[in-house]
Parts: structure tokens; sequence; C-alpha cells
């Protein structure tokens, strides 16, 4: 079995590397966060010492980072992955980072003969602890195979969609369905309870139907109960629809209702909501027409 070097052990690298953990491989992590770090290799993981370190000491290394800059620097930068790596070795990015940076990274490691596979993932923290996330992945398909036992175990669903970047391009796209799609569900449940009707028989009516989604399932109960806990932080999401909007312009994409979105996340992070799930739309029109979608007791 493979040697699996890991870095970013956060909110969503902690629970994946534990899970391979207990599937039985061997991992070396690393991650800037002591505390982090240290509940990883508590659970059984070795400690490694820089991403240089983590790259000589593993056959294949995943890093889960918060965006661009911090893949570029972690593995193209001074004491980075690349200054470790050996012929034959694999990087898995699961980072969420934008498909122009993916493709710049892979170029770099081919000049190493090192392959890569942009494998950014769906499903927030509690599919992340539950191994059920969903992986979008870009590489050679023959790269995927032979990484996609790794991959399964963290995720409920791993798909090949194309070449380098085509995962992370993936992932845009789901990013943009899901913010549209929620600030859809609390507009359309917040004009509901305006006309005077229960939004939650709203939500029973018309779940089974054509307007069912996953964020439907998910959010809605969160609406009613004013529970913003992240799931997947509105911090998180506006970093996404960055990128969205960063590569729309590279490839000039019009995107009027995704930017319409972002503005009403940034309204909601300037007032502090930054941390709060991206559920947390439902407050922006609470704002904006002075009543809560929380269940009256």
């Amino acid at each position: 079995m493979k040697k699996i070097g890991f870095v970013g052990v956060g909110i969503m690298g902690k629970p994946m590397a534990k899970n391979l953990i207990d599937a039985g491989y061997k991992l070396v992590v690393y991650d800037i966060v002591e505390k982090a770090l240290n509940e990883v290799v508590e659970h059984g993981a070795e400690r490694g010492t820089s991403p240089k370190n983590i790259a000589e000491k593993s056959d294949i290394i995943i890093t889960m980072l918060p965006n661009s800059p911090d893949v570029k620097k972690v593995v193209l930068g001074e004491n980075g992955v690349i200054e470790g790596l050996r012929e034959g070795q694999i990087l898995i990015d699961m980072s969420s980072i934008a498909p122009l940076v993916s493709r710049k990274v892979a170029k770099e490691l081919t000049k190493k003969g090192v392959e890569m596979l942009d494998a950014p993932v769906s499903g927030g923290q509690e599919k992340a602890e539950a191994g059920t996330l969903a992986i979008m992945v870009g590489g050679r398909k023959e790269v995927f195979e032979e990484c996609k036992e790794i991959l399964d175990v963290m995720g409920g669903s791993v798909t090949l969609v194309g070449s380098i970047g085509a995962g992370q391009t993936t992932k845009l796209a789901n990013q943009i369905i899901v913010a549209i799609n929620i600030a859809a569900v609390a507009e359309a449940l917040t004009m509901g309870k305006k006309a005077g009707v229960d939004p939650e028989a709203i939500f029973n009516a018309i779940r089974g139907g054509l307007a069912g989604s996953q964020c439907l399932e998910d959010k809605a109960p969160r609406m009613f109960e004013g529970r913003y806990d992240p799931g997947f932080r509105i911090r998180l999401h506006v970093k996404d629809l960055t990128n969205v909007l960063e590569t729309s312009r590279e490839i000039h994409t019009a995107m009027p209702l995704t930017s319409q979105v972002m503005e009403m996340m940034q309204v909601l992070v300037a007032e502090g909501h930054d941390d709060a799930d991206h559920g947390g739309l439902a407050l922006y029109y609470e704002k904006l027409n002075g009543l809560s979608l929380m269940r009256e007791e």
C-alpha cells in the first residue's frame, strides 16, 4: 500500500485524512496550524515538518488548501512540495482553486516527471467526516484509475470529468448552482411567508416536484431553525465565486446571476456573518424584507 502525504488538515482536510488512516493507509501530514496537525498525528499519522518533507516521505501527495495562492506557495514555493519530489510520484490537489492555476502547477510538475490530478470536493464538513464527498477529478485516465481507490475512501461519488483543470471548472459550476439555488430558496420562502403562507408548508408541498433539490432539502430546515453553523462557510463560498468571476473574465462569459448572489454574500460578510453557513443567505432576505423564516413557536 502506497504511503500518502497530506498537506492541509483543516476543517475539510482533517476528517479526510482521518478517514484514510481508518481505511488502513499510512499517512504523513503537515499543516501550519499546530493544533490541527496534532489531532491527526494523535489519530495515527506521522508528523511532517514541511511540504518538501511530505513529498520526500510519500508516494502520493494530497493537498487540501484554502485558495490558489496557497496551492502555488505550498507546491511551487520555497521548501515546497516540488523541492522534495521524485519522478513517478503523483500530486492530488483537492483544494478549490482557479482552473488556470491547476494547469500552471501541473505544467511545472511535469518537468519533474510527476503526474497531477485536480480533484476538488463538494459536500462540506459533514460529508467530509462521513467520507461521502462528491469529488470532481481532472487529469489523465491512467492516473485517475491508479488513485481512485484512495479517492473512494473520501468520496461517495468520484468522477473523472476531463483533463487537468476540468475538476476545478466542474467545482466552479457546482458552486454557481449551489449559490443561486440557496438564494432562490430563501427568496421564494420569504415571498411565501410575506404573503401569509407557512414556509414549512410550502417546503413540504414543493420538495417532491421540479423545484425540489438537495439545496432545498439541506438549507430550508436550517432557515426554519435559524441554524447557520457551518456547514460550508459564506467566506469560503465568496472565495469560490471570486474564482468563478475571475475565470469568467478570462474566457469572456457573462455571469449576471452569480454576480448578484456574490453581492448578497459580500453584504453578509461585511455584517460579520462570514463564518455562517451559506444557507445564511436567508439573513440577507430577512434584512431586506423585515421578517425571518424562523419557525414561530
